[in-house]
């Protein structure tokens, strides 16, 4: 498994921050609605998970592992699958149940080979999650964008949820309200 190096700081504005990457040349890499599934590997164990996840265009397997909750501390194997319903199919024959359905949006844009992901989810203010090849690749992407005195932290998005009052996200379905007409 690969060793996921990232961060994430909470409460950014998203159109600040835009301005700011495209000031630095950061590239627009898409601006899409994710959605995916959570499934428990091993019932019980909450430090390791699968996630099928689709942005419309573009749809992974993911098994998870969160070894410790530091800016090196999850740890995943993710595989590129050709289609997202199929997927999901082929899971439930295998016997897996969703645990959770989840949705974001997400603006992602590259800094120098750095993947800054602005995401929004529903019920909690936007965040920016920061992922690199590397702990310093991560911190020097920080500090290049001065979020490094902002709220930032290591939680996953659960934990996020908590943080912010809302409790037992793991077995709900976190969805953007439909827009009323």
């Amino acid at each position: 498994m690969k060793t996921e190096y990232e961060l994430r700081v909470l409460e950014v504005n998203h159109d600040n921050l835009i301005h700011l990457l495209e000031s630095l040349g950061a590239i627009k890499q898409f601006e899409r609605l994710q959605r995916r599934y959570v499934y428990d590997i091993e019932p019980g164990v909450e430090s390791k998970w699968m996630r099928l996840r689709t942005n419309g265009t573009k749809s992974t397997l993911t098994i998870k592992e969160v070894q410790e909750k530091t800016i090196e501390g999850t740890k995943e194997l993710e595989i590129e699958v050709s289609d997202f319903d199929k997927t999901y199919e082929i899971l439930e024959k295998l016997g897996y149940s969703p645990r959770a359905y989840q949705e974001n949006k997400r603006i992602q844009y590259l800094l120098d080979g750095v993947e800054i992901d602005l995401d929004s989810w529903p019920k909690i203010p936007e965040y920016v999650e920061i992922e690199g090849k590397s702990e310093e690749e991560v911190r020097n992407t920080l500090k290049k964008l001065n979020l490094e005195n902002e709220k930032v932290t290591t939680l996953d998005v659960e934990s996020i949820y908590e943080s912010y009052g809302i409790k037992d996200t793991k077995h709900k379905c976190l969805k953007f309200e439909e827009e009323k007409k």
